[in-house]
């Protein structure tokens, strides 16, 4: 049979081929896991290794699953029927991951890179070993050259952020708010008290914001106002 190649696979598919693929497979995802846990990422190592090696198993399962049950000119099959259903298999896991809060969308980088571990596993498992390792190396470079140099860039599109804001009870500290907000390139979108307090007691407030400024800049703004005593905001590029 064509699966037998000159001793380097059994007629089962297990051979040492297959032992490379799949160990390839669980280091290339598990790397990519590793990057994401020390993120402190939604998803971790152990999503991300198991997702990859994963769909290298269904990858390698439908290279060689059936090989015992083919005969010439009466059954055949298409050895990518089962890999084919592993992009819609992770697409499932993608969307749980995702979600809208204050109308701010969230958790779309870490499906993408979720979609990314199964795309790597199953090329590795197919025998493309280049195609995985230049994969795994493309998302390390976006994660660590092409993200700065966008941070760097400037802003492109408004930002919907909510900062979470305790503050000494004071008159006059909310306009002030208010105003480091506009002066850091962001309109007020609405403010809920989370808290509130007499003179002198510590309340909490949420500010919803919109605008191109720097977050990191705005959060300064809002910790450097007097009586402002913790400042910290909901949004996070992933």
């Amino acid at each position: 049979m064509a699966l037998l190649t000159a001793g380097v696979l059994e007629p089962s598919g297990q051979g040492w081929l297959q032992v490379g693929e799949f160990g390839l497979a669980f280091l290339l995802s598990a790397a990519i896991g590793l990057e994401r846990e020390i993120r402190q990422k939604a998803a971790g190592l152990r999503t991300y290794t198991t997702v990859g090696v994963g769909a290298a198993l269904f990858t390698l399962v439908s290279k060689y699953g059936f090989s015992d049950v083919l005969h010439a000119g009466t059954i055949a099959l298409d050895p990518s029927r089962v890999a084919a259903q592993i992009v819609s298999g992770v697409g499932f896991i993608g969307a749980g991951v995702i979600f809208v809060h204050r109308g701010s969308v969230q958790g779309l980088t870490t499906a993408a890179t979720i979609w990314l571990a199964a795309a790597v596993g199953a090329a590795a498992a197919a025998g493309l070993p280049l195609l995985a390792i230049l994969a795994t190396a493309a998302y390390f470079v976006a994660a660590y050259a092409v993200r700065p140099l966008v941070h760097r860039l400037p802003a492109m599109r408004s930002l919907a952020l909510t900062f979470r804001i305790a503050y000494e009870q004071r008159p006059g500290l909310l306009q002030e708010l208010l105003e480091q907000c506009e002066r850091g390139g962001f309109t007020v979108a609405g403010l809920q008290m989370v808290r509130a307090g007499g003179t002198g007691d510590v309340a909490e407030v949420l500010v919803s914001t919109v605008g191109r400024g720097d977050p990191g800049v705005l959060t300064a703004r809002f910790a450097d106002v007097a009586g402002v005593v913790a400042c910290s905001r909901n949004y996070e590029d992933e």
